[in-house]
């Protein structure tokens, strides 16, 4: 599929979710959402970069002596992020509308990255990983959180059968994991399995440059 049509597609998916995502997706997330946090291990003072922030779910988890920077390619999830950072006081959050495909930081610019639900909701995952690690320091922490395709045959099969469905509703349901880290250079230190039925992967990654 053409990049280009697939992120008009992916804008316009997320515009129409905007208003119900929270009720629809927080509480089925949420334990994932927790255990990503939690990985990245955010030490006093770091800059964070969270990709694809969404309606600002992960808002709440993060502790306040870091610097968050959130990206998203949807405005309409951007604004609901940004009545959460109004309510909630969250001084040291910063919100932008960007593509994660071409990000304007510069290298190294951050100790840490997380992607939650994201990486199978881009129309250009591997790009959006390498920029994760161009964006990110030696050392740093890069974790991501998807639902990736699965290794059971027939479960695999499924999902591609659908996933020409999926991806006109906004997300990939047949994303192969290891073959994407291979292509973008990382390897996990930590892989488990999270949420409903273990239906999504958490992965932590050492940004080994």
């Amino acid at each position: 599929m053409d990049a280009a049509l697939e992120k008009r597609q992916v804008k316009r998916a997320y515009k129409l979710y905007a208003p119900a995502y929270d009720f629809v997706f927080d509480w089925i997330f949420h334990p994932g959402r927790e255990a990503a946090i939690r990985l990245l291990d955010i030490r006093r003072g770091a800059r964070v970069l969270e990709v694809g922030i969404g309606t600002g779910l992960n808002l709440p988890l993060y502790p306040l002596h870091c610097g968050i920077v959130s990206i998203d390619l949807s405005e309409e999830m951007l604004e609901k992020a940004h009545e959460k950072v109004v309510e909630l006081s969250l001084d040291n959050v910063t919100l932008k509308a960007m593509d994660a495909t071409v990000m304007d930081f510069g290298e190294d610019e951050f100790d840490s990255a997380v992607a939650t639900y994201t990486i199978s909701a881009v129309p250009d995952p591997v790009a959006v990983l390498r920029e994760m690690r161009r964006v990110v320091k030696p050392g740093g922490n890069i974790v991501v959180l998807n639902h990736f395709r699965s290794h059971r045959k027939v479960v695999g099969r499924l999902e591609d059968l659908v996933a020409p469905v999926c991806t006109r509703l906004g997300w990939k349901s047949n994303l192969p994991l290891e073959p994407l880290l291979k292509r973008v250079g990382l390897t996990p230190e930590i892989a488990t399995k999270v949420n409903l039925f273990n239906g999504w992967r958490l992965i932590k990654c050492v940004n080994r440059k």
